[in-house]
């Protein structure tokens, strides 16, 4: 037992096997057949011959086994399970066991005397052992005893010591709970505050720093649990933030339409101001001629008695207090709020939609104009405001947010307005009949186009449209003019102007350019050869120009293209307006030769006034007359057409007037002699026409070499009236009625024609030469004096020569008379 207490482990546990094996083969051995046990014997020498290697092998293993400790024999043992040689090995390490159990008994052998000495000993310790243990249990039990007291104290301790730690703990789990709950509570305060912006930031540190940290307890998967919840309500608060922003800006549109109108208006009057402190700094031009409006029921629309139409009604402070902006007027912090809110929640594209399609929803509602916008200024005015609204704020939204709305975003709702805009513009402009609304609507539209273009709009087509607008205004002028025009014929006395001192003459010169030498050197009281239609007619043209000069303002046109659209304008007032009030006045039934003569007079006068015309265009719009492609005026010949109808009025008038004395003849056709003297009719027809022409012959001469003169007007009247009345007397003795005719009816007939005749060489009208007016009654006078001198055979004998005594007598007419005559 000794010898095995020194072997080493390995050692030992070969020599146990080896006993226990020994203990199990001995019994076995008694039952073995020793023949067999040879030549199984024999059998194994011959295998162990033949697998000497495998012996060999099976020995070095057996080697590393006794020499390798036990925690490394793994590799070994599966050294011998790789191989085939299983049973040979068993066999040999049962030979090894054996051989080892030997040892072990011979080395027990040797020393079991020690053992037996030192159980003697062992025997007498064992006394001494019990005393031992007797003192040791004595000692303990006073120790305990005494160590009551100090076990209890150390239970009292080791509890405080854990209630130390659990202390410890607590504060350590406190220290990482405390923020927690702090940033909870901030983001609680944050939301009673609507700080929501902060709050989304706060969620954000408490769900990826915070929580993390004490996700475990059950307040913590609470929190986690509302964060959702609370992103969920920003966004609903946020979104409904946005819904009230932009129902503000649609109700705030019109106001920041105005004020950013207000701001284009202002800026417009500096540039203005500063461009005529630039022109008063150069050479001066020659002063416009003033217009001086008449005294009509008409309004005034020139510039000199209208400084500014005052469309905008936006008057200037006197301290210039500075204009406020949009963001002035709107608070856009919901907007970028929220913004920022659904970036942070990763949903800005559904935002940015939602905004979109909302203020695209708004942007049709502000582009449906109201049905009543024609009708006044003013609802054209917060139309436009409030299209200017919108824009202004999606350009502060463009140049303040990233990305919510973008250029092309922009130029679609531009583009959409306009062409929206322009098709409203176009239908309402159309009701108007007011000139001063359309020249206001024009000023509106130049101040919201000047307005947009400031924040980058394109706006070109506004101002085509103005140019179609233009022609509608000058259609509405033509009209009002047209009425201006009657009023002023209607009212006019057809008289020379009569002045009766300095004041009044020079207030006549200052309307209507007039020169003559020969009225300047005439005393007062004196005349002008024009009636009060003239000046009154020649302002108005004047105010028109004014009105079309006003309509072009501000439009961006060459200098070249207004005085273009002038003329233009002009020769319509001229050609058509004005003309086909002058043709309607002269063709009036009630209209008398004196008026007709004042009125070709009055139109001689502003026929030679076209010439200031063109000056005065040529003025106020800088460019000169012999421009290439100036369009020039027509009025002469809008005078003259119109003269010559007065003239053609005047004639027919006359023959009219003898045609209803005419009718007053009451011949007595079978009368045995005349009268002895003129017919009474013809006696009133002759002195109503001495009469007439001597009105015509008072009447104000030439006022101009190359122009009709009144003088001339009166004779072609009075050579008409003759030939006329020369006519018609022979058509009485001719008239297929008149069956019989004696000679002293004939007589009777040739003592009117003497009264003609007389009337022609008294020379009722100056300037006929010689018998000129008597030759309209040549043909009379030779028919009658054929027949009263009975000179048939001189006739007869004279027929067909040019200078015979009766050339002027036609056959057919002696020969109808002839007849009457022979039948009485």
């Amino acid at each position: 037992m000794a010898e095995s207490e020194n072997l080493e482990p390995h050692q030992r546990l070969l020599l146990e096997s080896q006993r226990s094996s020994r203990a199990f083969t001995l019994p076995l051995l008694s039952g073995i057949n020793w023949t067999s046990v040879r030549r199984r014997e024999m059998s194994v020498k011959m295998v162990e011959l033949e697998n000497m290697e495998a012996a060999a092998e099976h020995e070095r293993i057996l080697r590393e086994i006794e020499s390798t400790d036990t925690a490394c024999i793994g590799p070994t043992l599966r050294s011998v399970y790789d191989g085939e040689e299983h049973g040979q090995f068993m066999d040999k390490l049962e030979g090894r066991i054996r051989n080892h159990d030997r040892e072990i008994e011979k080395m027990c052998n040797f020393h079991y005397q020690g053992f037996v000495d030192s159980i003697t000993e062992l025997l007498k310790v064992r006394g001494e052992a019990q005393k031992l243990k007797s003192q040791v249990t004595d000692t303990n039990r006073k120790l305990q005893n005494e160590g009551k007291e100090l076990v209890i104290l150390m239970e009292d301790l080791k509890q405080c010591r854990l209630q130390q730690r659990n202390i410890a703990a607590t504060i350590d789990k406190l220290t990482l709970c405390l923020p927690v709950l702090e940033m909870y509570s901030k983001l609680r305060e944050q939301m009673k505050a609507k700080r929501y912006y902060p709050a989304l930031k706060t969620m954000e540190h408490l769900e990826h720093t915070y929580l993390p940290r004490v996700n475990h307890y059950r307040f913590c998967k609470i929190m986690v649990e509302n964060i959702p919840k609370l992103r969920e309500e920003i966004k609903e608060v946020s979104m409904s933030d946005l819904k009230d922003f932009l129902e503000s800006i649609r109700k705030h549109s019109n106001k920041i339409g105005e004020t950013a109108m207000k701001q284009a208006q202002h800026q417009r009057n500096l540039d203005n101001a500063i461009s005529q402190q630039h022109r008063a700094g150069s050479v001066k031009k020659p002063k416009k001629e003033c217009a001086v409006g008449v005294d009509l029921d008409v309004e005034s629309t020139s510039p000199m008695s209208e400084q500014d139409s005052g469309i905008l009604d936006f008057e200037d402070e006197e301290d210039e207090e500075e204009v406020m902006g949009a963001q002035d007027l709107v608070d856009f912090s919901p907007v970028f709020r929220c913004l920022h809110i659904y970036s942070v929640l990763g949903a800005r594209e559904t935002f940015e939609n939602y905004y979109r399609k909302q203020r695209r929803k708004q942007a049709r509602l502000v582009l449906q104009p109201p049905s009543n916008m024609h009708e006044t200024l003013n609802g054209y005015r917060k139309y436009f405001n409030q299209i200017v609204g919108f824009f202004v704020v999606e350009d502060h939204i463009l140049h303040t947010t990233q990305g919510l709305v973008n250029r092309a975003y922009i130029d679609e709702l531009w583009e959409m307005a306009l062409s929206k805009t322009m098709a409203a513009l176009r239908t309402h402009s159309s009701y108007c009949t007011d000139p001063n609304l359309v020249l206001d609507l024009k000023n509106l539209i130049v101040l919201f186009a000047d307005t947009l273009q400031g924040y980058g709009f394109p706006v070109s087509q506004l101002f085509d449209m103005l140019l179609e607008i233009r022609d509608q205004y000058g259609e509405i002028l033509l009209k009002k003019w047209a009425a201006v025009f009657r009023q002023i014929l209607d009212l006019d006395n057809y008289s020379p102007i009569p002045v009766a001192n300095e004041e009044e003459y020079k207030r006549t010169m200052g309307q209507f350019p007039f020169q003559d030498s020969n009225l300047e050197k005439q005393p007062f009281p004196k005349k002008f050869p024009f009636s009060e239609f003239v000046p009154k007619v020649y302002s108005q043209i004047k105010e028109f120009i004014y009105a079309c000069l006003k309509f072009s303002e501000d439009l961006h046109l060459s200098s070249t293209e207004i005085d273009d659209m002038i003329r233009k304008s002009t020769n319509l007032l001229l050609s058509r307006t004005l003309s086909n009030c002058l043709q309607a006045v002269i063709k009036k039934k009630n209209v008398g030769l004196t008026e007709l003569v004042q009125i070709i007079i009055n139109t001689t006068h502003l026929e030679q006034s076209c010439r200031y015309l063109e000056e005065f265009i040529t003025n106020i719009t800088d460019v000169p007359p012999e421009t290439v492609h100036t369009t020039k005026l027509y009025g002469t010949s809008t005078f003259k057409d119109a003269r010559h109808t007065a003239e053609e009025e005047i004639y027919t008038n006359l023959n009219q007037k003898i045609d209803q004395f005419l009718q007053l003849a009451d011949y007595e056709w079978m009368a045995a002699e005349s009268t002895g003297r003129a017919s009474d009719y013809l006696t009133d027809l002759i002195a109503f026409l001495r009469s007439t022409f001597t009105v015509f012959t008072h009447l104000p001469g030439n006022v101009d070499e190359h122009a009709t003169m009144p003088g001339k007007v009166a004779q072609t009247a009075c050579m008409s009236a003759c030939k006329h009345l020369s006519t018609s007397l022979l058509q009485l003795l001719l008239e297929a009625e008149v069956k019989q005719i004696t000679i002293g009816a004939i007589q009777q007939f040739n003592l009117d024609i003497k009264e003609c005749e007389q009337f022609a060489r008294s020379g009722p009208v100056p300037g006929f030469q010689g018998d000129t007016l008597q030759l309209a009654f040549i043909d009379l006078r030779q028919l009658l004096d054929l027949f009263i001198l009975w000179d048939w055979s001189t006739y007869l004998a004279d027929y067909g020569q040019p200078h015979c005594k009766y050339l002027r007598v036609n056959p057919t007419t002696a020969l109808a008379l002839l007849e009457k005559i022979s039948r009485a």
